[in-house]
């Protein structure tokens, strides 16, 4: 990773039922901080790495009895089969009072729950600031214009969930100029061309950039 490209510390982490994280960037926010949601399912690398979360939260379909038991002073059973784990935190720290939340394990093991939870950072960002850290990069929706910390050659990519919204950008090597984004891979693959960049938009977009 740049030297210059740095990102932000947040105290209120979730870590979701996906792929663990392994790089050194998601690894030192979950160090960092001093709320730890866990959706029931990730327990059991929480609990192997000896880190104990704050709360447990979902509907505890996946938690081996062994930390229902060990835990259950801090699990929040939440048994609504029409949201997934992943928002049943989000609404976690909503119902607490946090205004923001980094998300850790939200992607990997399953291509279907990849999206879906790629799909809902335009969903959370209506409601608090938040970001996604996988081990390749990060995933942060922005509600309107917003200027990006970078390095040249980051690769960054932007992807919107109305085909009719017109998005422009400034640094980036392919510039965008009120381009409809119609179709997924059309904001994909593009790359940063100095120390930042920005993103002009009228709505919530997800920009994702490589570390």
């Amino acid at each position: 990773m740049n030297k210059r490209f740095s990102i932000e510390l947040f105290d209120t982490v979730i870590v979701a039922n996906g792929t663990f994280p392994m790089h050194q960037l998601p690894l030192g926010q979950l160090k960092h901080a001093k709320t730890i949601i866990c959706c029931d399912g990730a327990i059991e690398s929480l609990h192997n790495l000896g880190i104990a979360p704050t709360v447990i939260v979902g509907d505890m379909d996946s938690i081996p009895q062994k930390h229902i038991s060990l835990y259950k002073n801090i699990i929040h059973h939440n048994p609504d089969q029409n949201t997934n784990d992943l928002t049943k935190s989000i609404q976690w720290v909503i119902n607490n009072k946090f205004s923001s939340v980094c998300i850790l394990g939200g992607t990997g093991k399953r291509e279907d729950h990849t999206l879906g939870n790629i799909s809902l950072l335009h969903q959370y960002r209506n409601k608090l600031t938040v970001q996604m850290l996988t081990d390749t990069g990060i995933f942060t929706p922005i509600l309107h214009n917003h200027t990006f910390s970078s390095y040249s050659g980051q690769q960054v990519s932007i992807f919107a969930q109305n085909p009719d919204l017109e998005i422009s950008s400034t640094g980036l090597k392919y510039p965008l100029d009120k381009l409809k984004l119609q179709y997924w891979w059309m904001g994909t693959l593009n790359e940063s061309i100095d120390t930042e960049f920005s993103i002009f938009s009228d709505e919530i977009v997800v920009v994702y950039q490589t570390y």
